[in-house]
């Protein structure tokens, strides 16, 4: 039996610390979370942990690494005595970032602590990310009530090499129980491909038994589909569904928005596209 992470309370809007990047072109990061988030009924407060001019995929982009004002703005929001519900953290500019997300666990600790440790997919490391940023990543798996690596990620966090996409329920067990012993509650392991033309999400620990959810498997990737899983997944979370559900929700809905990209020009490279559909996710506080 699943059961709940955050229970809705009335007209109450909840806040969130989302710790991310903001992107000006290709879809993805705060650009999905603030908006999926909102729709959800929440109050999303922003932690840009870099800018760029697009996302990390096309051939050339500018960023700006904040880890040096971060300090300052969370100084200003304990100084005018800001609450949060959740701390949601996704791409991170420098591992010095992760001091700042620690800090807002201790500031307010009793935060639901949402993790995609977005750091690299299908065995290669984001451009950006070093081996210090990476190890830095993986600490944040301790004390995580929801961590939602894909298996690339989960096999950096492990120290083990990466075992490509196509695992068995055995193995999914043994990386879903390791990332629990590092001191995740509750894990979404994402990405399995068994050459079926599904594609399976396992999620297992505190809350929820070990389940798996399937979807189609579509002939085309996309960037920024873990970022609005992820974020879907959350939104389902705040507004009081249990883990099992929630994970169902925000696959289906991933599926949905990349069958709705692929109608986009230069859809290959613009991000993933969910803006007709959020209404789904309103629909979520019915």
């Amino acid at each position: 039996m699943a059961e709940t992470l955050y229970t809705r309370k009335d007209d109450y809007i909840p806040r969130i610390a989302a710790v991310h990047d903001l992107c000006g072109y290709g879809k993805c990061s705060l650009g999905v979370a603030i908006p999926v988030l909102s729709a959800a009924g929440c109050d999303v407060c922003p932690v840009p942990t870099g800018l760029f001019s697009s996302h990390t995929a096309f051939p050339t982009f500018y960023m700006h690494d904040t880890t040096e004002m971060l300090s300052d703005y969370l100084d200003a929001w304990k100084a005018v005595g800001i609450d949060i519900d959740a701390v949601y953290s996704g791409f991170l500019g420098a591992p010095e970032q992760v001091d700042s997300i620690k800090r807002l666990y201790t500031d307010y600790p009793n935060a639901l602590r949402v993790v995609d440790p977005v750091m690299a997919d299908h065995g290669k490391v984001y451009p950006t990310y070093t081996p210090e940023l990476c190890e830095a990543m993986g600490s944040l798996a301790d004390g995580a009530d929801i961590l939602t690596p894909n298996l690339t990620e989960a096999s950096i966090i492990l120290g083990i090499e990466w075992p490509g996409q196509n695992i068995d329920d055995d193995t999914v067990h043994k990386m879903i129980d390791a990332l629990r012993e590092r001191g995740a509650k509750n894990v979404v392991l994402k990405g399995i491909e068994r050459g079926d033309g599904k594609i399976r999400n396992y999620v297992a620990g505190e809350s929820v038994e070990f389940s798996e959810t399937v979807n189609e498997k579509l002939p085309y990737m996309l960037h920024g589909t873990g970022d609005l899983f992820a974020s879907a997944l959350l939104a389902a979370i705040m507004a009081g569904k249990d883990l099992l559900t929630a994970t169902k929700f925000a696959s289906d809905f991933v599926v949905d928005a990349m069958k709705v990209t692929a109608h986009q020009p230069d859809y290959q490279n613009r991000g993933v596209s969910f803006e007709p559909l959020l209404g789904k996710i309103s629909a979520l506080l019915d």
